[in-house]
């Protein structure tokens, strides 16, 4: 049997950065050629980042992803790697766009894989299974493609298959089955989401089971907006072994001989370059094309990627959040953060994964006391700002509070959340002086039920823990202060703001159990309603009782129009507001009792 040492490079593209992902493709080819590779793969959409979005309407943007790729084949051969065939996604069309006036059926914007090869784009394909749910709108976008692609290179058959082809039984894993592949290339920006990990190797062995032929499954890794992308990239023979796991969430050259069934023993094909007529599952016909000339074989000791056992659930989000957080930060070329530090939970965790991302030096802490501000919210604020070495700095917000009242007949809710919009000027301020990024710090329950003012605590351009429910936030602290106890290091989150009640400390002696149930029978509720899409009855029979159903969907649903104002933040659950959840403002449908 032939042995194709096969290269998974999971790597971090920038949207709309062409000749920078053209770049980083070369240097990760030159990278997988050192180590002997004669297949080399990279991620969907790799060459203009992904997802693009509109920009696929932008025939000018579309025309320089196709020119990109000719250059790049041009380049890799002048790098003197063009005989290393080398996989990689961009965007292609073969007619208008489908939203203009002269669309053609069957034609358009193609989310497309190529292979390149002395200096050539010897094969093409385009993607069939278009997803359209939760963050996909791949239907707005994309033309799905009728061809099944397989180039036979090294003595084997190998198809080429584009991230949802996988999670959708029959269409091309049926198809390559039919015209009997050895191996199935399958290249994605796979978002990611907890407990995702979970879900991908089983899908991924079951796909190896329907096709009869071992799978190689390559991530990218990286922050798009509220989108992050964790790698996980892995080969999976056909027999459902396996063979080897990238670690998530980091840039990984994965390298791995694997031993594949010879072409002529699977049947073996027409001539190279000719379209066999035979209709295929879900009407997909191939095209096969042969690629001459792969490096050979490298001789001594067989490459083996090694398996990276995926971490716990705590550890994988917080990588999550770092990752998104830094890339949202460096890709759109901010040079530091700014955040409130108020010495409370939300703030601290939000601190600490901003210095993870960027380090003390590019974060700013700003506590904002007013005489609401209790003596040892003022005191967890500076040790946290000294457990991690941020920069610290103290402005009181009750001289300008004071101010307006003076100039404003205002009492209760109205100087509540006058306070929190003074703090809000004042990060503002520092941003537009100083050029920071302001965080705002609302975690996903609170976003859920209201519990924020506009332009006041929910004011800032990104926030890390929008889409972490209240009780995870908890969880999450004790983690990174248990890592950070593990390796001998100082827990960046100061004990006493893991264990006190939460406040927004904006009137004396003021709780968030005030306002809102209990978190631990709050986030139950909410994770049911929202990202289960459970009604009131279904809530009910799971447990919780009418009348706290009644007030938890109440506020859910009155705070439509404060979510749609709110910053972004990364995704990690099934259902982020914004990306996955829409809902209409104006709506007077309510789950009654």
């Amino acid at each position: 049997m032939p042995t194709l040492r096969l290269a998974l490079c999971q790597v971090n593209p920038s949207v709309g950065d062409i000749s920078g992902n053209a770049e980083h493709v070369r240097a990760w080819t030159r990278r997988a050629a050192d180590a002997g590779a004669q297949l080399v793969l990279f991620p969907e959409m790799m060459l203009t980042g992904y997802p693009v979005e509109d920009l696929v309407f932008r025939r000018s943007f579309v025309a320089a992803s196709k020119a990109a790729l000719d250059r790049l084949a041009a380049d890799l051969a002048a790098d003197g790697l063009g005989e290393l065939p080398v996989v990689v996604g961009y965007l292609d069309a073969d007619g208008p766009p489908q939203v203009s006036g002269d669309a053609e059926p069957g034609r358009g914007a193609r989310n497309a894989a190529a292979l390149l090869h002395r200096g050539k784009v010897v094969a093409s394909y385009f993607k069939h299974h278009l997803p359209n749910y939760g963050v996909f709108d791949e239907d707005r976008y994309f033309v799905p493609g009728g061809m099944l692609t397989v180039v036979r290179l090294g003595g084997v058959d190998v198809a080429l298959t584009i991230c949802e082809d996988l999670w959708q039984a029959g269409g091309p894993f049926a198809a390559a089955r039919q015209v009997g592949v050895g191996l199935v290339v399958n290249i994605n920006g796979s978002p990611y989401e907890l407990n995702k990990d979970d879900i991908r190797l089983p899908l991924v062995r079951r796909r190896a089971a329907e096709a009869g032929a071992t799978i190689a499954y390559v991530n990218m890794i990286g922050g798009q907006d509220e989108l992050v992308f964790e790698g996980d990239s892995m080969i999976v023979a056909a027999d459902g072994t396996l063979l080897t796991r990238a670690p998530q969430f980091v840039e990984h050259l994965l390298v791995h001989d694997v031993q594949l069934p010879e072409a002529t023993e699977r049947g073996g094909h027409a001539a190279a370059d000719e379209t066999d007529g035979v209709e295929l599952a879900d009407g997909l016909r191939v095209v096969r094309r042969t690629v001459d000339g792969i490096p050979p074989a490298p001789t001594g000791p067989a490459a083996a990627g090694g398996i990276i056992e995926p971490v716990a659930d705590e550890a994988e989000v917080w990588q999550a959040l770092v990752l998104g957080l830094r890339d949202y930060v460096d890709k759109n070329r901010f040079p530091s953060v700014v955040l409130g530090l108020s010495g409370g939970i939300d703030s601290a965790v939000v601190a600490a994964i901003a210095v993870d991302a960027l380090g003390p030096d590019r974060v700013v802490g700003v506590s904002l006391p007013s005489q609401h501000s209790s003596e040892h919210s003022r005191e967890d604020a500076a040790d946290l700002a000294k457990r991690t070495g941020l920069d610290y700095r103290i402005e009181p917000i009750q001289p300008m509070v004071d101010t307006f009242l003076a100039n404003m007949s205002l009492s209760g809710v109205a100087v509540e959340n006058l306070q929190a919009r003074v703090r809000g000027v004042i990060l503002m301020a520092l941003s537009n002086q100083e050029g920071h990024l302001v965080l705002t710090t609302g975690n996903k329950s609170e976003l859920a039920v209201g519990y924020s003012t506009l332009y006041g605590d929910s004011v800032g351009g990104f926030n890390p823990i929008k889409d972490v429910w209240k009780t995870l936030v908890w969880r999450l602290a004790k983690w990174r202060n248990a890592e950070a106890a593990r390796l001998g290091e100082t827990p960046p989150i100061p004990e006493s703001s893991i264990g006190k009640p939460p406040s927004a400390e904006l009137s004396p002696g003021q709780l968030d159990s005030d306002t809102l149930p209990d978190y631990d029978v709050l986030d139950p509720i909410l994770i049911g309603y929202i990202d289960g899409d459970l009604g009131r009855e279904g809530l009910v029979a799971s447990g919780h009782t009418p009348e706290m159903v009644d007030k938890v969907l109440r506020m859910v649903d009155t705070a439509e129009y404060k979510r749609r104002q709110s910053a972004p933040g990364t995704k990690i659950s099934m259902k982020a507001f914004g990306r996955d959840r829409r809902l209409p403002i104006t709506n007077r449908w309510r789950e009654h009792g």
